[in-house]
């Protein structure tokens, strides 16, 4: 056979055979699959790519607007590469008991999977229809620690737009300086803004804003969830981000768009303020929230000398009225909220210690944040009020 035909066949992976641990298979099918585009008009896309790398192989998946890129040690026979249907793949490797899978490429990229008695045949696909993901560009890089990225997603990422159309609240905005990081999300009723000081970012000279899509976001929590790594590198270029994770990378397609200037709807003057712990807060909320009308959610909140009330009424389901101790001892305020907004919010810290809500008028957006004086990080939640 002429060296080239070889060669060519060698490219298609038609030669493709590996050993590998049904474990560690399965916990990189995990980490990948949830990215794999489920009713997708591109077939090629509901498939993993399987590659050889060395002694170890690496699993693709890509939905095209993102990609997970993962791997695991194997005992590479022969090396190669080809496309497996992702969603049987990982079903059946998870229905298999522990030990040695082998996995081999037959004609017509057809796959081999072997394990213990069990042996199965898959249809897979042309390697050369898998889209071209791109690789993590080593310059610039941006090293962020694990924990810190932890808290900012899962303290901003509810309150991310669901609105396609809006598609620059589609995601958050991380913003990066030389000794803090920051994030922020906003559905234009709600905004949530996260930071934390006392960072070190040595490549960060002025500051570095990205807006990330939520997708992404998701993933990265699950990813994030998942590690033993205590830090992640964060690198862009003009059209994708790249996030690496151990192991693994994460690659997004950025948004494009002006995320709106947040800083200008932080209340400057809301001067009365009632202090409760967020899990009585929490529990009223959802008690009063039973009898709100189901389509706004709204409750509304009353503040007296040295108290919160806090009702709702429908024609349909009744009335309900929770009062909580609180020092308060400013003018009487009356004003309405979306109460799934502040749930979200009290969610968000755990429900834990007390919170700290911040109000000017009943016209003007309320500020909520958590009062345990942490100087780690700087919370705070602004939800603009309801008509009631």
């Amino acid at each position: 056979m002429p060296a080239g035909v070889e060669q060519e066949k060698a490219v298609q992976g038609a030669v493709m055979e590996i050993t590998v641990s049904r474990q560690d298979l399965l916990r990189e099918l995990t980490a990948t699959q949830s990215v794999v585009e489920r009713k997708t008009t591109i077939p090629i896309l509901s498939n993993f790519l399987v590659e050889t790398e060395d002694d170890r192989i690496v699993i693709t998946a890509t939905d095209l607007d993102q990609s997970i890129r993962t791997g695991c040690a194997a005992k590479v026979k022969k090396p190669g590469s080809c496309t497996i249907p992702a969603r049987k793949l990982y079903d059946y490797i998870r229905l298999l008991g522990d030990g040695e899978i082998s996995i081999k490429l037959l004609d017509n990229h057809w796959v081999q999977i072997r394990a213990g008695r069990s042996n199965t045949r898959m249809v897979g696909m042309a390697r050369a229809n898998f889209p071209q993901v791109p690789d993590f560009p080593e310059g610039n890089v941006t090293r962020i620690p694990v924990p810190s990225l932890r808290t900012l997603i899962a303290r901003t990422i509810f309150a991310i737009s669901n609105e396609e159309s809006r598609y620059t609240l589609n995601g958050a905005l991380l913003i990066l300086k030389a000794e803090s990081i920051a994030m922020v999300a906003t559905d234009g009723h709600r905004l949530a803004h996260i930071e934390k000081t006392a960072e070190n970012f040595p490549g960060i000279t002025a500051e570095k804003k990205t807006l990330i899509p939520r997708k992404a976001l998701q993933e990265l929590q699950s990813l994030l969830a998942n590690t033993e790594a205590e830090t992640l590198e964060f690198a862009d270029d003009d059209s994708t981000l790249f996030f690496r994770i151990g192991h693994r990378v994460l690659t997004s397609r950025k948004l494009t768009g002006q995320f709106p200037n947040y800083e200008a709807v932080m209340p400057r003057d809301n001067n009365k303020f009632a202090i409760v712990r967020s899990q009585d807060l929490s529990g009223s909320i959802q008690r009063v929230a039973q009898f709100a009308d189901e389509r706004s959610g709204a409750i509304r909140m009353r503040l007296e000398q040295n108290e919160m009330k806090i009702s709702s009424s429908s024609t349909e389901a009744g009335e309900s009225e929770d009062t909580i101790e609180t020092p308060y001892s400013f003018d009487p305020l009356v004003v309405g909220f979306n109460s799934a907004y502040l749930i979200d919010f009290l969610k968000a810290i755990g429900n834990e210690g007390e919170v700290r809500l911040e109000f000017k008028d009943a016209q003007s957006a309320g500020q909520m944040r958590p009062e345990d004086g942490s100087d780690e990080y700087r919370y705070r939640y602004i939800i603009m009020p309801m008509r009631i």
